[in-house]
């Protein structure tokens, strides 16, 4: 059986950062955030060849072991085949390590690239078929739904299946990131979560969840007691402990501020007349950047742009 044809020119898709959780949504929520990478691939005649530029740059593998490789290498499997060689360039601009999704954008960058070199790709990868892919390389679909569909996203898991659905966020919502300079890998924060939690936080937190729909994409005036949470950040606390400090921080301020994803960055949710002020709560060991809402989630884009 013939195995699939591909494309002669290159393909070049951007990548969201992404925040997961945003407080009580614990392995569910995601927001896509307007801080991209962009990753370029091309099918050579053999061989492979990474190219990185960028956060990871002096780190990362150059090799099939780069993430980005082997999601491209689990896409082609689903779309038939390997092509004969790749080459692969990278300009990341997400930080590693910090809970803005970089591994997901990673994954997604590969199986979206993966599907546009393919023709007809389309047809054997549907986007269903992407959030699925990428939710079983990644291990959760929270970030990677919001990274794929851009927006608000709630995922969740039916039956060994991602589903994720797409919300509106309000324009009004200005996503600003507390960045500390020390990573921390997500593994070690999970580690610290325990078995169980009492019915009480667990209630609590689906009523604040449910309010965080509301505030998020149509009352943003809810988002401080929206983003409550009692079932994760607590619990994580003493692996980041400044992270912890400032989110108290700002929200004994009135601001709506939780851990981003897994941590250390710290998310804020404010709007346009506060959002450039929350910079006077990062200190030396923080880089503060206001971003935009990212609507559109993982592009093929021209090569140009």
């Amino acid at each position: 059986m013939a195995g699939p044809a591909f494309r002669a020119a290159a393909v070049r898709v951007r990548v969201p950062a992404t925040s997961a959780n945003l407080g009580p949504g614990f392995d569910a929520f995601g927001l896509a955030l307007g801080l991209y990478d962009d990753v370029v691939v091309r099918v050579a005649d053999a061989g492979l060849h990474v190219d990185i530029a960028g956060e990871g740059a002096d780190t990362l593998a150059r090799d099939e072991r780069h993430l980005v490789v082997r999601s491209l290498r689990a896409a082609f499997e689903v779309l038939g085949g390997q092509p004969r060689g790749l080459e692969v360039v990278c300009a990341n601009r997400i930080p590693h390590g910090r809970g803005l999704g970089s591994s997901s954008a990673a994954i997604c960058a590969g199986i979206v690239a993966a599907r546009a070199v393919t023709i007809g790709g389309a047809s054997v990868l549907d986007d269903a078929g992407l959030l699925a892919l990428a939710s079983e390389l990644e291990g959760h679909p929270d970030n990677v739904a919001a990274c794929l569909y851009g927006g608000f996203t709630v995922a969740w898991t039916d039956e060994d299946a991602a589903r994720a659905v797409r919300l509106e966020p309000s324009d009004e919502v200005v996503p600003v990131v507390f960045v500390p300079a020390t990573p921390l890998l997500t593994e070690t924060a999970r580690g610290l979560l325990p078995r169980s939690v009492p019915h009480a936080d667990a209630a609590a937190n689906a009523g604040r969840a449910a309010l965080l729909v509301e505030a998020l994409t149509r009352r943003p005036e809810l988002l401080l007691p929206a983003t409550e949470d009692r079932i994760h950040q607590d619990y994580r606390s003493s692996a980041m402990p400044e992270s912890a400090a400032l989110v108290a921080a700002l929200r004994a301020e009135g601001v709506p501020a939780v851990i981003s994803g897994a941590g250390p960055t710290v998310l804020a949710l404010a709007h346009d007349g506060t959002a450039d002020k929350l910079t006077r709560f990062a200190g030396p060991e923080w880089a503060a950047h206001r971003l935009e809402l990212d609507y559109d989630g993982a592009s093929v884009l021209p090569l140009e742009v």
